[in-house]
């Protein structure tokens, strides 16, 4: 049903308003705005992605500034819940970044986050919102370059989306004086 009213948008304006309202909030409103700078938000486990972004800092690797780390103890302490979160608080894009896979510290922990992220994604997909705007990403400590080049391509993914819906219903609803 969803998918008839977002593939045919002239017979949505003439469909129930149950219909309608499945639409995907995901439709671009035009172009993106060429100066527009993602807000990222990056979770990092302590062994491997923070100790890779430590590396890429230290070698004075080019990352966007506007890429966000959370230090974790593992990936596998992050939930469902507090990706989602990032995306109401406002971030255009949120990924994980863990052990390689078979190497974590904590044994299955970046296996959990993998699960979590990749139930994350079908509930993006659930509301209508584009699932890659969110990611989760391997890495070793050593991998410095591999943090700021996955941080580089993440960051042009998230541009050519544009800004989050969740970000733009926020405005709206400021500017009409309901809280968001």
């Amino acid at each position: 049903m969803a998918e008839e009213t977002t593939t045919k948008a002239p017979e949505a304006a003439d469909a129930p308003e149950d219909e309608a309202a499945e639409e995907s909030i995901e439709d671009p409103k035009g172009p993106v705005d060429p100066d527009f700078e993602p807000e990222i938000i990056a979770f990092g486990c302590h062994y491997c992605a923070y100790a890779a972004a430590d590396l890429a800092g230290s070698m004075r690797l080019d990352y966007p500034t506007n890429v966000r780390l959370v230090k974790l103890p593992c990936t596998g302490k992050l939930e469902i819940i507090h990706i989602l979160k990032a995306l109401e608080a406002g971030a255009d894009g949120v990924y994980a970044a863990g052990c390689l896979e078979g190497e974590c510290h904590y044994l299955k922990g970046n296996l959990w986050a993998r699960k979590r992220v990749e139930y994350t994604k079908t509930l993006l997909e659930e509301m209508g919102m584009d699932p890659k705007r969110v990611d989760m990403f391997n890495l070793s400590s050593a991998e410095g370059p591999r943090f700021a080049e996955l941080a580089n391509e993440f960051t042009e993914r998230i541009k050519k989306l544009g800004p989050s819906p969740v970000k733009n219903g926020k405005k709206a609803a400021a500017k009409e004086g309901a809280p968001a």
